[in-house]
C-alpha cells in the first residue's frame, strides 16, 4: 500500500516542480506600464477635460438646444402678422355685386410682446445653464476617472517592480539551493511567491487597460486609439479657503443653482404673461369696398342718350376690433403660474441648502483623505520599507527564515497598494470638492 502512495506523491511533486519551472521560464513583460503613462507627452487631467468638452455627444446636443433657444428669442421679438380678408357678393339672376378687402393689424396691448420676449430669454438662459451644468459634471467625472486610471497604472508599475525584485530573489535562492547552502523547499516557496506576483501583475495590467477604456469612452475617444496619461496622485499642498468662503463660491458659481434661479425667473415671467393675456387687446381694421347696384329703369344721360339706371360706390372702411376679457380673464392661468413661481422659489431655496451641505461634506472628506494619505506616506510606508529591509538582511545572514521575509514582503506590498488607494481617495475627494464648488483653481498644487 505504501509503494503506490509513494509513487503518487513523487509524481505529484514532479508535476508541481515542472509547473513551477514552466511558469518561471516564461518571459515576463517588463515595464508594460509605460504603454499607459508618459510624463512628457501624456494627456493631463485638464487636457482630458478639454477633450471631453469638445467631443462629448451629449454636450453637443445640449449646445444645439441652447442655439435653438437663441432662435426662439429672435422669434419672440417678431411682431404679430397682419390679417387680410377678401369677400364679395353677387346677386343671383341680377347684376348687383360688391367686393370688399379688409386688413387688421394686431396691437398686442398691455405688454404682450415684452412678456413673450422675457419668457423666451428665460428659457434660453435655462438651456445655456444646462450646458454649463453638464460641463461641470463631465469635468468632474473625467478628473475622477483619470485619477482611477493613474492609480491602476501606478499599481501596475509597483507590481512590476516587485516582480523584478522577486525574480532576482528567486535566482539568488536557486543559486544557494544549488550550492547546498539552502534547503530545496525554499526554492519552491520562492517560486510560489514569484508566480503569485506574476498573477498580480496580469490582474493589474488588465485593470489599467479597463480604466483607460472607460476614460476613452467618457471623453469621446474611440477605443482603438492609443492613449497615454501624464500626472500623478500627489496630494495638493495648497491650503483650502475656509468653508464659508467655499460655500460662497459655490453659491455664486454653481450652474445648477443659477438654473434654479433662472427657473424662478421664468415662472415670474409666466405669471406676468398670464396677467397681460387676461387684459384687453385690440386690432386696427382698415378696408375698401366697391358696390354696383342696378335698377330696372332707364334714364337719359348728359348727352341725351337713354341709359340704364345704376349706382356705383367706392367706400373706405376703418375701425378697431376689441377683445374684451369679460368671461375669460385668464384667472386659472394666473393662479397656476403663481403657484409655479412659489414652487420654483422653494426648489431654489432647497438647492442652496443642498449646496451648502455638499460643499461642507466635500471639504470634510478631502481633509480626512489628505491626512490619511499623509499618515500613510510618513508613518506607514517608510516604516514598512525599513522593516522589509531589516528582515531581508537578517534572512541573508541566516537569523530569519524565508517565510518571515515573505510575510513581511506581503505586508510591504499591501502597504504600498493601500498608499496608492489613499492617494486616490484624496485625489477623488479634491475633485469632488471642485465639483461641489465649481472652482477648478482648487486643483492647483
Amino acid at each position: 500500500m505504501l509503494r503506490p502512495l509513494t509513487k503518487q506523491i513523487f509524481l505529484l511533486a514532479a508535476a508541481l516542480s515542472f509547473a513551477f519551472v514552466n511558469i518561471q521560464s516564461q518571459t515576463p513583460k517588463k515595464e508594460s506600464y509605460l504603454r499607459f503613462l508618459d510624463s512628457a507627452v501624456g494627456m493631463t487631467a485638464e487636457q482630458a477635460v478639454a477633450f471631453a468638452l469638445g467631443n462629448n455627444a451629449e454636450l453637443s446636443a445640449l449646445r444645439k438646444e441652447a442655439e435653438a433657444g437663441e432662435e426662439l428669442i429672435r422669434q419672440a421679438k417678431l411682431r404679430a402678422n397682419p390679417t387680410l380678408q377678401l369677400s364679395g357678393t353677387k346677386q343671383m339672376n341680377g347684376d348687383d355685386n360688391s367686393f370688399m378687402i379688409e386688413g387688421g393689424i394686431p396691437l398686442e396691448l398691455a405688454g404682450r410682446r415684452g412678456a413673450r420676449i422675457r419668457i423666451a430669454e428665460a428659457e434660453s438662459d435655462i438651456r445655456k445653464l444646462a450646458v454649463a451644468e453638464r460641463e461641470r459634471q463631465l469635468a468632474a467625472e473625467v478628473r475622477i476617472k483619470l485619477g482611477e486610471a493613474i492609480a491602476a497604472i501606478l499599481k501596475l508599475k509597483f507590481t512590476e517592480e516587485m516582480l523584478s525584485a522577486a525574480e532576482e530573489n528567486y535566482n539568488l535562492v536557486s543559486a544557494r539551493v544549488d550550492e547546498g547552502r539552502r534547503p530545496p523547499l525554499e526554492k519552491n516557496i520562492e517560486a510560489v511567491e514569484l508566480n503569485r506576483i506574476r498573477a498580480s501583475r496580469e490582474t493589474a495590467e488588465s485593470e489599467a487597460e479597463i480604466k483607460l477604456l472607460e476614460l476613452k469612452n467618457l471623453i469621446g475617444m474611440p477605443p482603438e486609439n492609443a492613449l497615454r496619461l501624464s500626472g500623478d496622485l500627489g496630494v495638493s499642498v495648497s491650503a483650502l479657503p475656509d468653508r464659508e468662503t467655499l460655500i460662497r463660491i459655490a453659491l455664486e458659481r454653481r450652474p445648477d443653482l443659477k438654473g434654479a434661479r433662472a427657473l424662478e425667473k421664468l415662472a415670474a415671467a409666466r405669471v406676468n404673461q398670464a396677467r397681460v393675456e387676461g387684459r384687453i387687446d385690440a386690432d386696427v381694421m382698415l378696408g375698401y369696398q366697391k358696390m354696383l347696384t342696378r335698377f330696372p329703369l332707364s334714364g337719359i344721360d348728359a348727352a341725351g342718350m337713354l341709359m340704364p339706371i345704376e349706382m356705383r360706390a367706392n367706400t373706405f372702411t376703418f375701425g378697431v376690433r376689441l377683445t374684451l376679457p369679460v368671461r375669460n380673464a385668464n384667472q386659472g392661468m394666473i393662479a397656476a403660474a403663481i403657484l409655479e413661481e412659489e414652487a420654483a422659489a422653494n426648489r431654489r431655496e432647497f438647492g442652496e441648502l443642498s449646496v451648502r451641505g455638499e460643499v461642507t461634506a466635500a471639504a470634510v472628506r478631502y481633509e480626512a483623505a489628505r491626512r490619511a494619505a499623509e499618515i500613510f506616506r510618513v508613518g506607514v510606508r517608510e516604516q514598512s520599507a525599513s522593516n522589509l529591509n531589516v528582515i531581508r538582511q537578517t534572512y541573508e545572514i541566516g537569523t530569519a527564515n524565508l517565510l518571515d521575509y515573505i510575510a513581511e514582503l506581503r505586508r510591504y506590498i499591501e502597504t504600498e497598494i493601500n498608499f496608492i488607494d489613499a492617494q486616490l481617495d484624496a485625489y477623488r475627494a479634491r475633485a469632488e470638492l471642485v465639483r461641489a464648488t465649481n472652482a477648478p483653481e482648487l486643483l492647483q498644487k
